[in-house]
């Protein structure tokens, strides 16, 4: 895949000044601004190699590893969807996005790292509940957090992946569904969800003596008829692992949508849900961009992919220890060889004779200090609230 013309990088370097200036950002949001400036360039170190067949050299720069970084995900991708697939049931699976109101943005971004918290709990007692009622079995789920709508906007939600089985009291497992088009009936789940929601939402408010301020906020939320998405059942098991896999290492914004940077601001494509998802260009200032994209960033060791019911590592421990034959032995294969196996891509291979093995030479550690950094990283003042 050829190198975007515009990269995030590109955004923070050049608007970066203005918008440390302007909006203060907090030092962790800093510290994650400076690692996806540097990431993959010589600051982070490098490592030499040479083709044992033509000689060819080639330099290869170390990446951040960030989880908000759009060029460090793709692999990461790739090794979770091989292990999730040696877990998910052979079974249809339903996809449903449980969404709270925009009227709620402010009391969560009052403490995201709670607000958070509580949309994956009210989400997975919601499900649980209906199981329950419906079927009568322990249901399972795999879900993925995202904080961000297609313009950037804080819009948090939570994707859901639910197997059509279940666990019954006996212990014994259990199809559910009758086939239908959804697991759960659409109108009961969405009225359930927002009472959970509203209701710990409210006792959090007043508990932390601030329902005077956000009483406006909770009663426009209450007005609205909030709706849970769900979407009919998808086939083989395979296809939702790679379904899921869209979702679960995305980032606010890939490089590839960025189509102009220039003094005025940034240019980059969204989709119009409202036009039938047509890919539109929109355009925002430097610093209304980098505002917006640090809004999505996660609290530190925040946990964003998440199993419930019988998908658990709990339940997994236990079906394990009662059938040993369940354990599977870890792959004895390096990181390259595993990239070539679930992508194709061989990376060890000489891209220029495309027979030799590109062999390291050698290896630059990453500069502390290093003098040729961008004037936005040297002038950084961390914040102690990191």
């Amino acid at each position: 895949m050829s190198r975007p013309a515009y990269e995030l990088a590109d955004i923070i370097t050049r608007f970066g000044n203005e918008f440390n200036q302007q909006v203060h950002p907090k030092g962790f949001q800093q510290k994650i601004l400076r690692a996806l400036t540097l990431c993959r360039s010589a600051a982070l170190g490098y490592h030499k190699d040479r083709c044992d067949d033509c000689g060819h050299e080639r330099y290869s720069y170390n990446s951040c590893g960030n989880r908000h970084c759009p060029k460090c995900q793709s692999v990461y991708q790739a090794f979770w969807i091989e292990e999730l697939m040696e877990m998910i049931l052979p079974v249809k699976h339903y996809h449903m996005v449980f969404t709270v109101p925009h009227e709620l943005n402010t009391i969560a971004m009052t403490d995201s790292r709670w607000f958070y918290n509580l949309l994956f709990a009210k989400t997975w007692e919601t499900l649980h509940a209906f199981g329950y009622t419906h079927y009568g079995v322990e249901s399972g789920a795999l879900m993925v957090l995202h904080t961000w709508g297609q313009n950037l906007s804080f819009h948090p939600h939570v994707h859901c992946i639910v197997p059509a089985a279940g666990q019954t009291p006996s212990s014994n497992m259990k199809h559910i569904g009758h086939g239908g088009k959804y697991l759960f009936p659409v109108t009961a789940v969405s009225a359930a969800f927002k009472g959970k929601m509203m209701e710990s939402v409210k006792r959090w408010l007043i508990k932390k003596q601030m329902w005077n301020t956000h009483n406006l906020q909770m009663n426009a939320a209450w007005a609205k008829d909030w709706n849970v998405h769900c979407e009919p059942s998808m086939g083989k098991p395979e296809h939702v692992v790679r379904y899921l896999g869209q979702y679960t290492h995305r980032v606010a914004i890939a490089n590839h949508r960025i189509l102009n940077i220039d003094d005025a601001g940034v240019t980059f494509l969204h989709k119009d849900y409202r036009d039938d998802a047509r890919q539109k260009p929109t355009h925002l200032s430097g610093v209304e961009f980098l505002r917006r994209f640090c809004q999505h960033f996660l609290p530190l060791r925040f946990v964003k992919i998440r199993y419930y019911g019988i998908y658990s590592s709990r339940f997994r421990a236990l079906q394990k220890k009662d059938n040993p034959k369940m354990m599977l032995k870890p792959k004895d294969e390096t990181a390259a060889a595993r990239i070539l196996r679930l992508t194709g891509v061989d990376v060890c291979r000489c891209p220029v004779c495309k027979k030799g093995i590109m062999r390291t030479i050698e290896i630059v550690p990453r500069i502390r200090s290093p003098a040729f950094e961008h004037e936005y990283i040297r002038n950084l003042s961390w914040n102690s609230e990191f």
